[in-house]
């Protein structure tokens, strides 16, 4: 009976150390390990969109073209994987900076559409004038950047899907903030004043 209680306390104790290193040590380098992998920015260039980035490798996987865009993406076996979806159209006033029209409407589009989740963000990305908008679509969140240049507006709209949404989101975050859009480059701090400009005081 004592040997059996002995075993018993043997067996439950070495449960829970091997419980306590799993939490302590190994599960936290489990999971930098993981989020380097998917952090780890690849190399794409789209010449007709006139983008250079560097893709998040947990998004990066499939590429599939259409009619003024492409997508990239990759699947998950009986779930939603993250995406990246890029699109640009022309700039018909040859500007360097959104107006401050169309500013205030994408910031205060969250509270009079009522839309879950919305953050916005007036910033620049490579030195042109761009927008980071957060918003909730059909139960995920998606996070989109306008880019402007004299030629282009370049629209990148990154979701995570199903995947770790933390992760994945900042996985679309730093793919978004690569943006590299072709075009003349604007004058020398012309997007950092317009940023500064519309910063709460």
């Amino acid at each position: 009976m004592q040997l059996t209680v002995a075993i018993g306390i043997l067996l439950i104790g070495g449960t829970v150390v091997g419980g306590e290193y799993f939490l302590v040590k190994w599960l936290p380098k489990h999971r930098q390990r993981v989020a380097e992998e998917v952090l780890a920015g690849l190399p794409y260039r789209n010449e007709s969109l006139g983008v250079d980035m560097q893709v998040a490798a947990g998004i990066y996987g499939k590429v599939e073209s259409f009619p003024g865009g492409v997508k990239i993406s990759k699947s998950k076996f009986m779930s939603i994987g993250p995406s990246l979806t890029l699109t640009q159209q022309p700039n018909p006033d040859k500007s360097f900076n959104f107006t401050p029209q169309l500013l205030a409407k994408w910031q205060t589009r969250g509270v009079y559409e009522q839309i879950p989740r919305y953050d916005f963000q007036h910033t620049t990305i490579n030195k042109r004038d761009a927008v980071l908008i957060w918003q909730l679509k059909d139960r995920m969140m998606v996070v989109t950047a306008h880019i402007m240049s004299p030629d282009r507006i370049v629209e990148a709209a990154c979701s995570p899907g199903k995947e770790d949404e933390a992760l994945y989101l900042q996985a679309c975050v730093e793919s978004l903030r690569t943006i590299q859009v072709a075009g003349p480059e604007p004058p020398e701090d012309t997007a950092t004043q317009e940023v500064q400009e519309l910063q709460p005081h």
